[in-house]
């Protein structure tokens, strides 16, 4: 241990490196802060918002799915006969099942949790038994048949509407007669059963079981597993008797007896076997450990579980669940959407990553001179290392702190872990960069160096390596997410090489432009050496003889700008699919159909609804029958005006109108030359119309008569021997099987009529699907062309008010409320939201990057600004010099931020495949597709331009308003 040294009276004692840095320059500390603290405070949260989405998304789907297939249900047949009726009685009392339960509860195992709330066990008979008893509901004269029921706690999820709970009399057995049960509300109003009714099952070699109701029960949670998982016995069904669709149907339902009374239905012969329901609860079921999940549902289904709940409860129970195809179905939809996260968190984290490096490179540059001078004067390069890395541990760990404190405020959920890691990591990346930067620079010590201008510096040799082996990576990454594609990560989380696709390329892009940025500086210089003024010489002449390390912020703009177009055409591509989609499903802006046809006078109504712009009439059958064979194709029949109008305004299959238009041939065989029908298309009702048609409001057109409100045609069609095919637009798939000749198409009602078809087109506003005839109405007879479907363009459309305007029951489909249900799976919206917040970081990392280059140059233009006033510059030929001399790179930044963002975004495409995080449907492949969005792409562009202007604006005018003298002290001090 050293001794202690006095310091001699009169001596001053220097003050600690790190105080006085920070007593000298406050505003670069606060400033290295603030930017540690929101960047670790992105990072941390990125991964407990992933977490959290994804619990949700569990949730959903496990929410989602029916109770009968998630619910795992244990079951065991009745006794053998052989057993004694004292044991078989035995095994179905509440005792034996309550102790059986727990034993099923026991070999649950975690993550796996059962809701007890929602579990049960009981006895059911496993075969209906018809009842004869008069008065019971028979829709085709057959009686109804029921199954007996004991379920436990069935006071805890029932409340009487009116009677009350059953009760067991004395000891059941097999040979009781009576026994009390009650129904719910549902079964009882189909079943025509009230509070007294005695309903008589029937019993196996006995009398009939009298089961008298006691009470109507509503269910207190209808939509649990207590109910779900058995949904007979809450609610009823209407059953076929019989394969035929002509067979007649009876009513099935659920007698619900208490749980002493379960030993009656062994006089019965309805074969009633035990049950054990465990529903799984998720709620507190984290994602990522869904393999653990799954394993817990195995054991239980098919593992050791399964053999030790068959040794408690009985050798032949069975245990069955779709728990585990719904997690299936999850970590399939989860894999789809994980790479695509990773593209947006891993595009992010490297805007970051940049600018925390330029930071640091900017504060290394912007000290060049006083490390230089240390070193000079005996410096350590450790020692001076480890003073730097002092200086910005002091201010970058408590910023980091608070960002991962912010970050764990703002999103409680989710795992800790990772966001410390996350933060940890920005916080240690914050601290290296300038001790790395600056030891990387002052390996040796000088004073003086030659001057590093932009025009006439050559890149090393090392740096034209490193740039040849990214741009290697580069090339691998963008080929590998072409082939591959974000779809094909099944089972995986992402390739985080391919995931860092649009960062790399816009590396490359930015090294590059490094390397091309001295053409067109020189080639200025040269176009400006014969013009008068000196400001636009002296910019450029600034301008080129920056120092190297001055051009390093394109490589943070370009990343964060390529980083934010790549976010935005993402939500662009996920908009237009659900778009997309939402029209191909309802055909316009809302659907009114209905199969039975509209009320007369539907059209006009609906035109009276506010927002409704214009109502296209259409007549839908699904049964036309071409050749008269057994496929059936839908056909719509429509006014081709009116009907042209709207594919081409919803840009949906448009076709020009007077291909459709039906043109007959006149009495001497050839064809009107106007198109215009003078008598309708044959039929099979060898009616015929008058002369003319007319159109209705709506554009559409009846024949033989007027057309009334609602478009239909007044007249049916004729039977002339000299009409022409009916022209035809038709899917690709019919045109393929029908060809182009003329062929005829039986009707619903049994007409005929002779189609050609006249136009292919993929898809059809009146008809959903792939197969599909449209023709005009004026060809077919008047049965045939009463209205079924309005399509109805406009906005703020109520489906309400539609409904009651159309009259009855329609059916009304809203293109924004079908929009809206494709964002179902919280792994969506938590993947969209991360893709805004990319965008909106990547701008905002691109203009901090801007801003810190332009505070790094403010002293020495500052500086210059003031030596020139002295020489008789002006405040606006100042104001002038200062901006032109920041355009050059910033003009450079954008354009090659937005050239490079163009670039990603059209090379990424093709492996870039958004259809499962727009529609969640794994099934419907190739319907999102990346694609531009120009706001993103310009609007962070622009803003870098307008932002370069601002500040040297403000400079140029700050400088302006103070004196010479304190202004050159201020550029002689940096």
């Amino acid at each position: 241990m050293r001794p202690h040294r006095r310091t001699p009276l009169g001596t001053r004692v220097p003050a600690p490196w790190v105080r006085t840095r920070l007593r000298v320059a406050p505003g670069v500390a606060v400033g290295l802060a603030l930017l540690v603290a929101v960047t670790a405070f992105l990072a941390a949260v990125c991964p407990r918002v992933v977490d959290r989405a994804e619990d949700a998304g569990l949730r959903r789907a496990v929410a989602d799915a029916e109770a009968r297939r998630t619910t795992v249900q244990v079951a065991a047949p009745q006794l053998n006969p052989g057993f004694s009726p004292e044991r078989r009685e035995a095994a179905l009392r509440p005792g034996t099942l309550r102790r059986q339960y727990a034993a099923v509860l026991g070999e649950v195992r975690r993550p796996l949790a059962a809701d007890r709330a929602q579990s049960s066990y009981g006895v059911r008979t496993a075969t209906p038994l018809a009842v004869p008893d008069a008065g019971l509901a028979r829709p085709d004269n057959v009686p109804p048949r029921v199954v007996l029921a004991a379920q436990n706690d069935l006071a805890g999820h029932a409340r009487p509407r009116s009677g009350r709970l059953p009760r067991a009399t004395g000891t059941v057995t097999a040979t009781t007669r009576a026994v009390e049960a009650a129904v719910t509300t549902e079964t009882a109003e189909h079943l025509r059963i009230e509070v007294g009714s005695v309903i008589h099952v029937p019993g196996a070699d006995r009398a009939p079981l009298a089961v008298r109701v006691t009470g109507i029960l509503a269910p207190r949670q209808p939509e649990g597993a207590y109910w779900e998982a058995q949904p007979l016995l809450r609610s009823p069904s209407l059953v076929r008797d019989g394969n035929s669709p002509a067979a007649p149907t009876y009513w099935l339902g659920a007698l619900l007896l208490p749980p002493q009374a379960a030993p009656a239905m062994l006089g019965t012969s309805g074969n009633p076997v035990r049950y054990w329901q465990v529903s799984p609860d998720t709620t507190r079921t984290p994602a990522h450990a869904l393999p653990e999940l799954r394993s817990a549902v195995a054991t239980l289904e098919s593992g050791p579980g399964h053999g030790r709940i068959r040794d408690a409860v009985d050798p032949d129970a069975v245990t069955e669940t779709d728990l585990d195809t719904v997690l299936d179905d999850y970590e399939d939809l989860r894999s789809r959407i994980a790479p695509l996260v990773s593209v947006a968190a891993l595009g992010t984290g490297a805007v970051a990553l940049v600018v925390l490096l330029m930071a640091g490179g900017l504060a290394a540059d912007r000290r060049r001179a006083e490390l230089g001078l240390l070193r000079a004067r005996g410096a350590s390069l450790p020692g001076l290392a480890g003073r730097l890395l002092a200086e910005t541990a002091v201010v970058a760990v408590p910023a980091g702190a608070l960002g991962l404190a912010a970050a764990l405020w703002a999103v409680p959920h989710g795992r800790s872990a990772y966001a410390v890691a996350a933060a940890g990591t920005v916080t240690l990346l914050a601290c290296l960069a300038l001790p790395v930067r600056a030891a990387a620079r002052h390996r040796t010590a000088h004073l003086h160096t030659g001057r590093e201008d932009v025009v006439s510096a050559r890149p090393s040799r090392r740096r034209t390596v490193a740039e040849l082996t990214l741009l290697v990576l580069a090339a691998g990454a963008v080929e590998a997410l072409r082939r591959r594609g974000t779809s094909e990560g099944a089972g995986t989380r992402g390739d985080a090489l391919v995931s860092l696709a649009p960062v790399l390329v816009a590396v490359i892009a930015a090294l590059v432009l490094v390397r091309l940025h001295p053409l067109p500086l020189r080639l200025l210089t040269r176009a400006t050496d014969r013009l008068r003024g000196a400001v636009v010489s002296l910019a450029l002449a600034r301008t080129s003889r920056t120092s190297v390390s001055a051009v390093l912020p394109l490589l943070a703009l370009l990343t964060a700008l390529t980083t934010a177009a790549f976010g935005g055409s993402v939500t662009a591509g996920i908009g237009s699919a659900r778009d997309h989609a939402a029209l191909l499903t309802t055909g316009a802006d809302a659907r009114v159909e209905s199969t039975s046809g509209l009320r007369a006078g539907a059209a006009e109504r609906v035109r009276g609804v506010p927002g409704v712009e214009e109502v296209t009439t259409a007549a839908l059958t699904l049964e036309a029958k071409p050749h008269d064979g057994p496929e059936s194709v839908p056909l719509a029949a429509v006014s081709p005006d009116a009907y042209a109008r709207l594919a081409d305004r919803v840009h949906l299959g448009a076709f020009p109108a007077r291909t459709l238009t039906a043109a007959t041939t006149t009495p001497d065989g050839s064809a009107r030359p106007d198109g215009s029908s003078g008598s309708g298309r044959s039929s099979g009702s060898g009616r015929s119309s008058g002369p003319g048609r007319s159109s209705g409001p709506d554009g559409s057109s009846g024949s033989g008569g007027s057309a009334g409100p609602d478009g239909a045609s007044g007249s049916g069609g004729s039977a002339g021997s000299g009409a022409a095919p009916l022209p035809a637009l038709a899917s690709s798939a019919v045109a393929h099987r029908y060809g182009t000749a003329p062929f005829p198409v039986r009707l619903a009602d049994g007409a005929h009529v002779t189609v050609r078809i006249a136009l292919v087109r993929e898809s059809t506003p009146a008809v959903t699907g792939t197969e599909f005839l449209v023709v005009d109405r004026s060809g077919l007879p008047s049965a045939a062309t009463h209205p079924t479907t309005l399509l109805v363009t406009g906005s703020d459309l109520d489906a309400a008010a539609l409904r009651r305007a159309a009259g009855g029951s329609p059916g009304v489909t809203v293109r924004a409320q079908e929009r809206a249900a494709y964002a179902h799976s919280p792994l969506q919206t938590g993947a969209e939201h991360l893709y805004t917040a990319a965008v909106a970081a990547g701008a905002g990392y691109a203009l901090l990057a801007l801003l810190l280059a332009l505070v790094r140059a403010a002293p020495e233009r500052v500086a210059l600004l003031a030596r020139l006033r002295t020489m008789g510059l002006t405040r606006a030929q100042g104001r002038r010099l200062l901006i032109l001399e920041s355009l050059p790179q910033a003009l450079l930044a954008a354009a090659g931020g937005t050239l490079t963002g163009w670039a990603a975004v059209r090379l990424l495409s093709p492996g870039i495949d958004l259809t499962t995080l727009a529609l969640a449907t794994p099934g419907a492949a190739g319907v999102g597709h990346l694609r531009t969005d120009p706001v993103s792409l310009l609007l962070p562009a622009l803003a870098v331009l307008l932002l370069t202007v601002a500040v040297a604006a403000v400079q140029a005018w700050v400088t302006g308003r103070r004196g010479s003298v304190r202004e050159l002290r201020v550029g002689e001090r940096t």
